[in-house]
């Protein structure tokens, strides 16, 4: 059996929603593929225990206040036809870097990181002035930029390592596929998304924003194919030509949109390189993340930020751990600390370290996997503690996941949740009519990985068509 398509886009995560969105509001006859029965990708919601819990979700970055132009936010919206109000987003209170004799905070107003800088780091606040103007004054949508590390930019600005790492942390832990450093571009988009612009959070979680994205997809006439694997390109004369699904079922189309991950996107193409005379990377940075509910509002309990991005070792490690979980870092979300219209059903505590895949896979499916995530969440927040108030008296229900479940629902190799450390800022391929979008195309966040999809679409598939 075949079907032709203009376009075939692999993955329903934000970036594959958001192509299919903006081809179809072009008449353009297009397929989303799915291989799970929910849309989102790690970006998801689900129900445990009567409780609705987000996954992936701690906050939307790039906050955009309603009538901003020019914004990474604004131009999502215009791209996709959708009003502010319909995001129903609520920003954060503040949000704060915690390290062992340093805490800044930071909210959507700039100037409160930057009086705090000031404050803690005096000697560094006409660095860190020089560095936010480097920040502003590039160009991060330059996808033919030549790629430069991030650290010795910064150090330029920046002196002292405290306060670089500082900074760093939150960047790493939201958006980095790198140890150690980050691509420079990679970093400019960062501080802006969270330090320039800012967290905020629909009252409902992320369903929301997905039920939003489902029903213009709807509306625009795309289709949405669930429980729906690809289980390899079709690759002939050096183009994609469609795709065979993993019932036998071949879908042809004029252009393939993979939103998969740099690595796993080559092996669905057989192996072909993607990235001429070079072998790409997977990544090696996963996590573990626990949601802790608990009998009262965090608030009652004097946590008043919204998210702590934390570290007990200096200098600050980004690095795949040396066992099972590294709990020396970490961040820790409160989401019913936004500014919410009215408090929320949950009262929730999130907390998300760095983790090692191959340990994990290796417990097998029985009591041993249950016993390490009982023991690494006990770990784990007592490392959260010094940076909060302890809220473990007050827990009612826990749920973890870890880099299995990583591996289980962004199919990317080794639970990395930003995929590769080698980005395809073009999203062109070395086989024509495949194009990356999502993750290893290198726009970070829910906006950025919408936006990723957007930009891809647009360049590829309508203006390549005239349109």
């Amino acid at each position: 059996m075949s079907n032709a398509y203009d376009a075939i886009v692999i993955g329903a995560g934000m970036s594959g929603l958001a192509a299919a969105i903006r081809l179809a509001m072009f008449d353009r006859r297009v397929v989303v593929l799915e291989r799970h029965d929910v849309w989102g990708g790690l970006n998801s919601f689900y129900q445990f225990r009567g409780h609705q819990f987000d996954v992936g979700l701690h906050a939307m970055t790039n906050w955009a206040p309603r009538g901003a132009k020019g914004l990474p936010l604004s131009r999502l919206l215009k791209q996709l036809r959708i009003r502010h109000e319909e995001l129903d987003l609520h920003p954060q209170g503040y949000s704060a870097v915690s390290f062992p004799g340093a805490r800044l905070r930071f909210s959507n107003d700039f100037e409160l990181l930057r009086s705090e800088v000031a404050r803690a780091f005096p000697a560094q606040a006409d660095g860190f002035d020089a560095l936010t103007r480097a920040v502003r004054g590039f160009n991060e949508l330059d996808l033919e930029a030549p790629q430069q590390d991030a650290r010795p930019v910064v150090r330029r600005f920046i002196t002292d390592p405290l306060l670089q790492d500082m900074l760093f942390c939150p960047l790493m832990f939201y958006g980095s596929a790198r140890e150690h450093d980050m691509d420079w571009d990679q970093f400019v988009v960062m501080f802006k998304s969270i330090f320039l612009e800012g967290f905020a959070r629909p009252a409902a979680g992320v369903r929301h924003i997905l039920k939003l994205l489902i029903r213009r997809l709807r509306e625009a006439g795309a289709e949405l194919r669930l429980r729906t694997g690809v289980s390899r390109l079709l690759v002939e004369d050096g183009a994609a030509r469609g795709v065979v699904l993993d019932n036998g079922e071949t879908l042809m189309a004029g252009a393939v949109l993979s939103s998969a991950g740099l690595v796993e996107t080559q092996q669905l193409a057989g192996g072909a390189s993607l990235l001429p005379g070079q072998q790409p990377q997977a990544g090696r940075l996963s996590f573990t993340e626990s949601i802790s509910v608990l009998d009262c509002p965090a608030r009652n309990l004097g946590i008043e930020e919204t998210i702590v991005f934390y570290s007990d070792r200096l200098p600050f490690a980004y690095e795949q751990p040396r066992d099972d979980v590294d709990v020396s870092s970490g961040v820790i979300c409160m989401p019913g600390n936004f500014d919410l219209p009215e408090p929320p059903r949950d009262h929730l505590v999130r907390i998300t370290n760095m983790a090692d895949h191959g340990r994990w896979a290796a417990l097998g499916h029985g009591p041993e996997y249950s016993a390490a995530k009982q023991r690494w969440y006990a770990k784990s927040c007592a490392a959260a503690v010094p940076h909060i108030a302890d809220f473990r008296p007050h827990v009612t229900l826990v749920d973890t996941f870890t880099p299995r479940t990583i591996r289980r629902f962004t199919g990317h190799a080794g639970g990395a949740v930003y995929g590769s450390p080698r980005k395809l800022r073009t999203g062109r391929t070395g086989i024509d009519n495949l194009y990356l979008i999502g993750t290893d195309q290198g726009f970070l966040g829910i906006v950025g990985a919408a936006l990723s999809g957007i930009s891809m679409a647009n360049r590829w598939v309508l203006q390549g068509s005239g349109e």
